[in-house]
């Protein structure tokens, strides 16, 4: 059976889509919200523009790991994507097709007033293994099928988001 590539899921927040990307689209401030990102080093402050480059550190069950990403799409208050396109330690790395990310944002009427936002975060598989290799790996990684993981991973960070933006 062929793996799973995709992964999204969304809530509602009680803040603006401009909020909600100027959060977003800053990946410096993703450990605020996510399970496993530690940090992210970029030479401009604030959302970045498409082709913008970061590098994100990362942590799982006390691995770390270093990733070197591209955003590809950056249009605000609306979505904000990124392609991980290299993975390694701090000074040797990986280039290949690793995943791409991707928040959608999109206006929702609040009960009682007020525009909220509805966010979907999306994550895509796009490792070129063969399946019965990323089985082998997933195991190890994530204990299950990655895809399975993301999606607790998903629904986590999600509600951290939540959580930060209606602080």
């Amino acid at each position: 059976m062929p793996r799973q590539r995709t992964v999204c899921d969304s809530l509602v927040v009680a803040a603006p889509p401009a909020a909600v990307y100027d959060l977003v689209a800053d990946p410096t401030r993703t450990p605020g919200w996510s399970p496993e990102n530690r940090g992210a080093r970029t030479d401009r402050t604030g959302p970045l523009p498409v082709g913008a480059v970061f590098t994100g550190v990362n942590e799982r069950r006390g691995f770390r790991w270093v990733t070197e990403c591209v955003v590809t799409a950056a249009d605000p208050g609306e979505r904000f994507a990124f392609r991980v396109r290299a993975i390694g330690g701090a000074r040797r790395r990986l280039r290949a097709s690793i995943a791409s990310w991707e928040h959608r944002l999109e206006p929702v009427d609040l009960p009682g007033g007020g525009t909220g936002t509805r966010v979907t975060q999306t994550w895509t598989d796009e490792r070129t293994m063969a399946d019965a290799v990323a089985r082998v790996f997933d195991a190890v990684a994530t204990r299950g099928p990655f895809a399975d993981f993301q999606r607790r991973n998903l629904a986590e960070s999600l509600r951290r988001l939540r959580a930060v933006l209606e602080a």
